[in-house]
């Protein structure tokens, strides 16, 4: 990857502001300096000017800057905001640990830039279905950026899934962190 001078400032504000932990990017208000010619795929691939950005600290450095504002994606410090293109979520969840069971159960979900986060009331999932009804599942990882839950991790969930009864439907789906989250209507099942 050639690093273009805008860049180099947003990597050397990330180092800086990422040693103690995430950035506080939520609390920067710095004027916006335009796009950069950033992408992230649907798989969770980061490119930059067309080309994939092969080292994974690279990735995870960019990620500790990356907010969500309204439907735009920015790199962020205290200094400048940059505009990135993303595909559908910014992070793909590639594993998740479960705990418990039913009720008490408690699913942690680790993303492709090795962020946690377990499912519940500030970090919900939801499940978004195409015009074929091919299921796209999401869980909120951190302030506003969810990410896409790979199939094969999917396929545990469902497994582990349930029929509850929800806004007076009943629903197969999740329990995780007390919270119970329908992802498919019970009779679409049958």
């Amino acid at each position: 990857m050639i690093v273009k001078p805008e860049t180099t400032n947003i990597i050397s504000a990330a180092q800086a502001a990422g040693k103690k932990g995430l950035p506080p990017v939520h609390l920067w208000n710095p004027p916006f300096c335009g796009d950069l010619d950033m992408r992230i795929a649907r798989d969770g691939t980061w490119f930059h000017e067309g080309t994939p950005i092969g080292r994974p600290e690279m990735v995870r450095l960019f990620s500790t800057i990356l907010r969500k504002d309204g439907d735009a994606y920015f790199l962020v410090t205290p200094v400048e905001k940059m505009g990135i293109t993303v595909e559908d979520a910014p992070f793909v969840a590639v594993d998740f640990e479960a705990e418990g069971q039913g009720r008490d159960q408690r699913l942690t979900f680790v993303t492709n830039v090795d962020d946690r986060a377990t499912a519940g009331p500030e970090n919900p999932l939801r499940v978004v279905r195409d015009e074929g009804g091919e299921p796209s599942p999401y869980v909120l990882i951190r302030a506003n950026l969810e990410a896409l839950i790979d199939r094969k991790s999917f396929y545990r969930l469902v497994e582990l899934g349930c029929h509850e009864r929800h806004e007076d439907c009943d629903w197969f789906g999740i329990w995780s962190g007390g919270q119970f989250f329908p992802l498919v209507p019970s009779q679409e099942l049958a």
